[in-house]
């Protein structure tokens, strides 16, 4: 990503798309799954990781930065934001799937207590969704509209944006022409850098979570 140019072309722009840095739900064993409901903020993992992107991003152009409304996604963009001098905007059409039911709950307990839904979910996330919340096809509508109208109006500029795990894995999936059955195969690392390209209305991934910042050589 060193030989990216500093700024798109005038009819394009350049997103940076990230999943927000760990929480201590995120680093349990086994995790715990975490939606809407579940606003906590960065672990200290988390934060490490976050400053690790912070670093590799800072020689970077960056012109916006936006994220969800959720503490842990505004924590990790402040953090981004900050050797760049940028404000942070919201967007709330960037918060995490509703997980209904599930939320705060592990997939053991939840393949244990309810095996037909998660067989389900597991086979095709697009049309059954998490137990009583959204499934991928219901995310996917929500956000890409906002990230199309967010990337129109930055034409000819450079863009981070921080979401979540499945709201990436739902742009990332509709951008490369995938189902939403297999979007889940997305893997998604928190603080893995996406990179994504709008030109004539349509975006192309460029890549999927660039991870190399995040470890120490």
């Amino acid at each position: 990503m060193s030989d990216l140019p500093p700024s798109p072309a005038p009819d394009a722009c350049l997103l940076y798309l990230l999943r927000h840095g760990a929480t201590d739900n995120n680093v349990a064993n086994p995790p715990r799954l975490q939606g809407r409901l579940a606003n906590p903020g960065l672990s200290v993992a988390g934060r490490k990781q976050v400053e690790h992107t912070a670093g590799f991003l800072a020689a970077r152009s960056i012109d916006a930065v936006y994220t969800s409304p959720l503490v842990r996604a505004r924590e990790t963009a402040a953090i981004l934001a900050q050797p760049h001098g940028k404000p942070v905007d919201a967007i709330d059409a960037l918060i995490e799937a509703d997980l209904g039911e599930w939320e705060g709950r592990t997939w053991p307990e939840i393949e244990r207590d309810e095996p037909e839904k998660f067989r389900q979910f597991i086979a095709d996330p697009g049309t059954h969704g998490y137990g009583g919340g959204e499934n991928f096809s219901q995310v996917a509508a929500r956000v890409v509209p906002a990230l199309e109208q967010l990337m129109q109006a930055h034409l000819g500029q450079v863009v981070l944006v921080v979401a979540h795990n499945v709201v990436n894995r739902s742009v990332l999936a509709h951008s490369l022409g995938l189902p939403m059955a297999h979007a889940r195969r997305i893997t998604q690392t928190n603080c893995g850098v996406n990179i994504l390209r709008y030109r004539e209305q349509r975006m192309q991934v460029l890549s999927i979570n660039s991870v190399f910042h995040l470890y120490e050589w």
